[in-house]
């Protein structure tokens, strides 16, 4: 199981299968499952003293990597030959950073090759696990490389970056087991403003850029132009049959300010500053911080354009309030109230875990029905400074991810706990007005 999900693969999932015991001291089988009865009680802490910065570098891989600079960027609606990463189980989004390790000939090889060429290679999404074939994907670059042996086994430990989005036509499998994929890149449609085919032209000067940040609220006289800005930007509406408030549902500075109302609620400290500007952008970071299934994943992928991503991601944002457990789909997990963010990237990023696992993991205070198996480990934590322990499923045994406890008391969180997107399912709250399964129906699109 190349995801690493269900209980028979539990130990592969963080290196758990490592010996974390005394050699004279036996285990205990008993003690090695206790149920983790910290989720329920979790609180979320005032002051989060963690350092955000520390999961982005993913230092596990290793400080001393080689870094590239520079970035390549195919033609729009150009079709290109580009080599497949096999073996890996993730729905890469433009903009995501992608960390693997990989052990086997083939990919190494294939590795090697690339970093003397464009370092590219295409990331093919499947929106179900039995899917043989993909009729999309994303480009992917990389930024940083590394080459170890361990064991007599050459390691090649890669940092990647998500490009761009494409439509795949043929695979092909070379003589030394490479695919390559012939696909087309697909094009970002930048919509025109909603009311530019009415805008007066002498008027045009005062329309700004959609990348346009608003002021710092220091600056008085700014926001206060600001504001005035805001209540006129629709004033043309007046001369056309639909209410200004029509035209508001698809500008992209509102739609945008509207996401990120609900990312501080994720994430009281964030800075608008950290965040894109350009909407094409930051709706793909929205895109990549989603606990959703695949099946979701990849029709947000397949939208072309940036406003209507951002309606989508609103949607979905406004009615899923829970996560259950993709497996027995019938046990709740967490709730969107306990979502927060302990990285740079927001609450969910990709990891990958000494086995080559990648997991993108979604940051929690608090999650119920879970069991823990094994004992608290910091091999290679992605977290600097919390040791992680497995968390199964209560109810049907999957692995769900991982409880991270703090190695240091004055640390805050001193708990929290990472879950696995590939293991959850969002889901809408069953309404007084729907009866039976009807009404505990999964979101979809």
């Amino acid at each position: 199981d190349e995801e690493g999900g269900g209980d028979q693969n539990i130990n592969n999932n963080m290196g758990n299968q490592l010996e974390l015991l005394p050699e004279n001291e036996e285990e205990d089988e008993d003690d090695m499952e206790t149920e983790d009865r910290d989720g329920e009680r979790a609180e979320k802490p005032n002051i989060i003293n963690f350092d955000p910065s520390l999961p982005t570098s993913h230092a596990y891989l290793g400080m001393d990597m080689e870094e590239f600079h520079g970035r390549t960027v195919h033609d729009e609606d150009s079709c290109q030959m580009i080599p497949v990463l096999p073996h890996t189980a993730v729905m890469l989004i433009p903009g995501q950073t992608l960390p693997l390790q990989l052990f086997r000939p083939q990919e190494v090889s294939m590795m090697r090759n690339l970093i003397q060429k464009d370092r590219t290679f295409a990331v093919l999404a499947y929106s179900d696990a039995g899917d043989r074939q993909a009729e999309f994907g994303t480009t992917a670059e990389i930024y940083a490389y590394r080459e170890e042996q361990e064991y007599g086994i050459e390691t090649v430990k890669v940092k990647a970056v998500g490009r761009q989005r494409f439509k795949v036509h043929e695979i092909r499998t070379q003589a030394d087991g490479i695919r390559q994929a012939k696909v087309q890149i697909l094009p970002e449609r930048i919509l025109p403003a909603t009311l530019c085919a009415v805008q007066l032209s002498s008027q045009s000067r005062l329309h700004m850029h959609t990348a346009s940040q608003p002021p710092d609220k220091q600056c008085k006289p700014v926001q206060g132009w600001w504001g005035k800005y805001q209540k006129r930007k629709f004033h043309c509406a007046n001369l056309t049959s639909w209410p200004a408030w029509v035209y508001s549902l698809y500008d992209s500075e509102i739609l945008m300010d509207r996401v990120k109302r609900q990312l501080h609620e994720w994430d009281e400290n964030l800075k608008d500053e950290s965040l894109p500007s350009n909407a094409i952008d930051f709706s793909y970071r929205v895109a990549a911080c989603l606990p959703i299934d695949d099946a979701l994943r990849i029709q947000l992928l397949k939208i072309g354009s940036a406003i209507q991503r951002l309606r989508c991601e609103l949607d979905i944002m406004d009615r899923c309030t829970s996560l259950c457990c993709k497996q027995c789909q019938d046990t709740e997990i967490t709730t969107k109230n306990e979502i927060f963010s302990l990285s740079l990237y927001g609450p969910m990023a990709a990891y990958v875990n000494p086995h080559g696992y990648v997991h993108e993991t979604l940051t929690v205070y608090k999650a119920n029905n879970l069991t823990l198996t094994g004992r608290p480990s910091t091999l290679q934590s992605w977290f600097p400074g919390y040791a992680w322990t497995v968390a199964q499923c209560r109810t049907c045994g999957s692995h769900m991810g991982w409880k991270f406890t703090a190695t240091k008391k004055d640390m805050s969180p001193s708990k929290f706990w990472g879950l696995t997107r590939s293991a959850m399912l969002p889901r809408i709250p069953k309404s007084e007005d729907e009866d039976g399964e009807e009404g505990s129906r999964l979101l979809c699109l």
